[in-house]
């Protein structure tokens, strides 16, 4: 009988071993599929594009002649854009996450905020686009200038903004708390010295992947009627605009007209990949700094 019992247990565990490497090897080549069309893909939109960037590209405007057209317009409609995505986003997203990690009694309306705050992090970005226009295209007057853009784009990122200060509130060991409140500081002193400051990296960290997110959206701008005609370089939030998701959305429109559009598409993700990227950068170096200095 033990015998039988012990032959019966080795074969489920050769079973085992063999679905394991089985799932190892699956998985492995969903990874290098994965890579490999990412390479590809990559490879071919460098080589259309890399041969369009210069400096008449970079800093000129916007052209119906592909060979004289220009980014910059959309290059400072993203960055102000983003100057009035991010302050929005920290404030409220931030001051949310307090409030409900630190202020908030645990009830079931908070529990049941906390949880629809978490599932509109995965509403589709047009929902939100729908929401902007009916509310600042429309309702408040503000037409398609970059302030309804950027108010758009708060709603779109703030929830992932609040769940990720949510999370690195948590993080937060509570004997720092603890041992502020045995100073004899109050809970207002406490959060902005001990709990912020530590809390900040991941913060941080959130924050800025939810840029990057907001960065490269479309179809919320779409939805609100941002246009990509010849218009002058916008100079302030009450400006109409253009962005470089929304050139590279037209761009490759025109492309079954006119193969150049293409090449301008093209080096147009190029540009945006690399503003990515510098973001990123930033973020990583702003967070070590802080990561180091309240270790």
């Amino acid at each position: 009988m033990n015998l039988v019992n012990h032959a019966d247990r080795e074969k489920r565990m050769n079973l085992r071993l063999i679905m394991n490497r089985f799932a190892n090897v699956v998985f492995f080549l969903a990874t290098m599929l994965g890579l490999v069309v990412l390479g590809v893909l990559i490879v071919r939109v460098l080589t259309e594009g890399l041969a369009w960037i210069n400096m008449d590209f970079l800093t000129g405007k916007l052209s119906t002649q592909p060979e004289r057209a220009g980014i910059m317009g959309a290059i400072l409609g993203t960055l102000w854009l983003m100057a009035v995505v991010a302050p929005v986003t920290m404030f409220f997203g931030v001051g949310t996450a307090i409030y409900l990690e630190l202020y908030a009694k645990k009830n079931r309306f908070n529990s049941w905020l906390e949880t629809n705050i978490s599932n509109l992090a995965g509403v589709p970005s047009i929902v939100y686009g729908i929401l902007g226009m009916t509310i600042f295209v429309r309702a408040l007057d503000f037409g398609n200038i970059i302030l309804a853009g950027g108010f758009t784009m708060s709603l779109l990122i703030l929830p992932i903004v609040i769940v990720a200060s949510q999370e690195a509130l948590r993080a937060v060991p509570g004997h720092l708390s603890e041992a502020s409140y045995g100073m004899g500081a109050t809970k207002w002193q406490t959060i902005r010295r001990i709990i912020l400051p530590t809390a900040l990296p991941g913060i941080m960290t959130g924050a800025i992947l939810s840029l990057s997110r907001a960065i490269g959206e479309t179809a919320p701008l779409v939805v609100i009627g941002i246009p990509a005609l010849l218009i002058p370089f916008p100079g302030g939030i009450f400006d109409k605009f253009t962005v470089l998701p929304m050139q590279i959305y037209y761009w490759t429109l025109d492309s079954s007209l006119i193969d150049a559009y293409a090449n301008l598409a093209a080096a147009t993700i190029v540009t945006l990949l690399v503003i990515l990227l510098l973001l990123n950068a930033t973020a990583i170096m702003v967070r070590a700094k802080f990561q180091k200095q309240y270790d």
